[in-house]
């Protein structure tokens, strides 16, 4: 049974059975509770797509399913919106499936064979007209979500061998028509997550990753509205996949005005030869929409990824107040440093330390020890066994950080395998950071991996990894496999990562993860499923993080983004206040990878202060509903508002770059409260004008609230509790 918990802001629609047949031939549809969802059979066989949007309860709406009339120089099929088009016949718009015969033929074209419903799943299978080659699609409903998850597997029984050269999750289709606006997020490293909107125009626009992993220049999650959406209002198209690999979004207008999105394994310098009997089974593409703008398409996915995709163990804990020794110490790690440490974090109200690079190998710098890891008795003579008590008794959890598909030519594992590093036998081999990348698609390099990182916890009371990635694939051979199986390498590598990452959470339940790649590199719903948080970006500069943090939270939740306070000067030699920097950082899961050793007495007041005022409101933060009220895109002003599941507490977060002429800060107009409601007003500090009032939420909603921020960067968080 899903757990469905209290957090979930809002009334869910009772929703009708989630997967009703149709008719002969049969249509499909799926409700969400939120939208509904419509495919069938057509007259030639073909499995068609229907409609996506919003709810339509009535079955007997929808009649039979018809093919699209053909045109001059289009086909009947090549115009209708199959729901998995292959590569074959007179199609020539962006495919799920191509596929190549070893006896050369590269022509696919699928008909619809059978279906199952399975409680909240249905299963289409298709099959090939002139071989034996089947595709089956599972469609799962999440209801009351407004989610809905694709997913396609290729199952070869030709008796021959079929190399695919393209194997997707899903093709989305919007209604037909002009006028649609893409919203996505692209960026780089210590520049992640920047929203980006640009019209929809006839072509393909083409988002990808060919680096290996998700990426920092973009991110597998997309939004179409009909270019007038706004944060409250309006219809979105939505969708986010969840792969942690070479991934790929085709956008494509076509001619006759059909919007389609296909998305799944990236087609570039991608291979996957199945022997018969053999399968390949694709990402899970999650989809959704909303009558109700971006915000509400944003809270729509927060939801879904707290109640199903975040660990289950992990779904009902709050994400602890986290202290980083990195930048501290950098390499320069040892017992009675990390001792230090670890008792002015306690001090603060600090709960999870963890000890970052450093520990292990020859590890004194980034030049050598990567692979190796065995901890550096020079510097924990006595092992870490000394440390992680200490860490204990102050009250705090430990945690340390890996980086295990990783090694560095100076190393004892290179020495001792030269052949599991990711290269071309003869040519040059490019060493990022100097660094090479460990074939993690081989099961012996899988099997060592996990073995070393089991054999950490077994021999200590390791709470948390970092789990690091700081360099994408290049030189992609596997010269032990032939040829034709090598470009397997990218799909085997990520699956082993999840393999392992699984089978250590399962053997030590207590476990928690952080997925990192030198920032935001590995962030989508594959990953998350997995861990607990993720590293948001390198770059902890407070001004940048508020536009980081609001394209992370177009698509992802605040409880996982990990948002750090550190010292300034930082990324951009500027300074900002610690109060503006702990704010910032407190609209996400917190974390201090300030050198504490460097703080005044008056910086750890503060700090133990506003850790105290987190705790507070921590819950409301990582599982409440988010209200984007002032983007950082739109002037001098940042706004966010959290609401609290119930509606019990809000927290509401005001940010100001700069003022200019005396002139004061905007009104704040808050949302998602109850207008019958009154709430009590507990600000941080003396900025609010209605300090001290209790205020209806239609008064908060309507009139809203003003502050006294002055000068450059200032700052300022309210919370509200509800009292009557």
């Amino acid at each position: 049974m899903r757990f469905l918990p209290a957090l979930i802001l809002f009334t869910a629609v009772a929703t009708a059975q989630p997967v009703r047949v149709v008719g002969t031939p049969p249509v499909f549809v799926l409700d969400t509770g939120h939208s509904s969802y419509v495919l069938g059979v057509n007259e030639l066989g073909s499995l068609q797509h229907v409609y996506w949007g919003s709810r339509v309860e009535r079955g007997e709406d929808w009649g039979a399913v018809r093919s699209h009339r053909d045109s001059a120089f289009e086909s009947r099929a090549g115009m209708t919106p199959e729901e998995y088009p292959a590569w074959g016949g007179m199609r020539y718009n962006e495919p799920c499936l191509k596929a190549t015969t070893a006896s050369g033929v590269r022509d696919v074209v699928l008909k619809y064979a059978s279906h199952q419903v399975r409680g909240d799943a249905l299963v289409i299978r298709l099959k090939d007209t002139g071989t034996d080659l089947f595709v089956n699609l599972t469609y799962r409903v999440y209801p009351g979500s407004g989610i809905l998850s694709r997913q396609s597997e290729v199952e070869n029984r030709t008796g021959e061998t079929v190399t695919l050269e393209s194997a997707q999750s899903a093709a989305w289709y919007l209604p037909r028509g002009n006028g649609y606006r893409l919203t996505h997020l692209a960026g780089r490293w210590a520049g992640e997550t920047q929203v980006i909107q640009e019209p929809v125009e006839p072509g393909i626009k083409v988002l990808d990753s060919r680096r290996g992993n998700t990426s920092h220049q973009a991110n597998p999650w997309f939004a179409i509205d009909e270019s007038s959406a706004t944060e409250d209002s309006g219809r979105v198209w939505f969708g986010a996949l969840a792969w942690s690999g070479n991934w790929k979004l085709a956008i494509e207008q076509t001619t006759s005005q059909q919007l389609r999105v296909v998305g799944g394994y990236n087609t570039f310098d991608f291979s996957s030869p199945l022997k018969h009997g053999e399968a390949l089974k694709t990402p899970e593409f999650f989809g959704g929409f909303t009558d109700r703008g971006f915000g509400e398409a944003s809270r729509m996915l927060h939801r879904f990824a707290l109640t199903e995709i975040l660990p289950a163990s992990s779904r009902e804990k709050s994400r602890p107040v986290l202290y980083n020794s990195w930048e501290a110490t950098t390499f320069n790690v040892n017992e009675a440093g990390q001792r230090q440490l670890a008792g002015k974090a306690a001090k603060l109200g600090i709960e999870l330390f963890v000890m970052d690079d450093g520990w292990f190998g020859a590890r004194d710098n980034d030049r050598a020890g990567l692979g190796d890891w065995y901890v550096n008795r020079k510097k924990f003579p006595n092992g870490l066994g000394p440390l992680i008590s200490a860490v204990n008794q102050a009250g705090m959890k430990f945690g340390l950080w890996v980086e295990p598909e990783m090694v560095n030519p100076d190393s004892d594992l290179f020495r001792k395998h030269p052949d599991w590093a990711i290269q071309f036998p003869g040519r040059p081999r490019t060493e990022g950071r100097n660094q090479l990348i460990l074939n993690m698609a081989r099961n012996d390099v899988k099997e060592y991996i996990f073995d070393l990182l089991d054999k950490l916890l077994v021999e200590n009371k390791i709470d948390f990894f970092k789990w690091d990635m700081n360099r994408h694939i290049s030189e992609p051979g596997w010269p032990q496999l032939p040829v034709a199986d090598q470009r397997k390498l990218y799909v085997a590598y990520v699956n082993n990562v999840y393999e392992i990452i699984d089978r250590l959470r399962a053997k030590h339940p207590g476990l928690e993860i952080e997925s990192c790649s030198g920032g935001g590199g590995r962030i989508d719903l594959g990953i998350m499923r997995r861990v607990e948080q993720v590293w948001t970006s390198d770059n902890t500069e407070a001004f940048d993080r508020l536009r980081i943090q609001e394209g992370y939270s177009y698509a992802y939740p605040a409880k996982e983004m990990m948002a750090w306070v550190t010292d300034v000067p930082n990324m951009n030699g500027r300074t900002t206040p610690l109060k503006y920097r702990f704010l910032v950082a407190m609209m996400g899961s917190l974390g201090i990878g300030a050198n504490l050793n460097h703080w005044s007495e008056a910086d750890s007041k503060l700090a133990a202060e506003m850790i105290a005022t987190y705790k507070e409101i921590r819950k409301t933060v990582q599982e409440g509903s988010l209200y984007r009220l002032i983007s950082p895109r739109a002037g001098n002003l940042t706004s966010n508002l959290y609401v609290s599941s119930g509606g019990k507490q809000a927290a509401l977060f005001a940010f100001l770059h700069s003022q200019q002429f005396r002139q004061e800060p905007p009104t704040i107009v808050l949302k998602g409260l109850e207008p019958n409601a009154v709430y009590r007003l507990k600000p941080v500090d003396e900025k609010l004008a209605e300090r001290g009032r209790e205020l209806s939420g239609a008064y908060l909603m309507g009139k809203g609230l003003n502050f006294n921020l002055t000068g450059d960067f200032d700052s300022t968080l309210v919370v509200l509790e509800r009292v009557r």
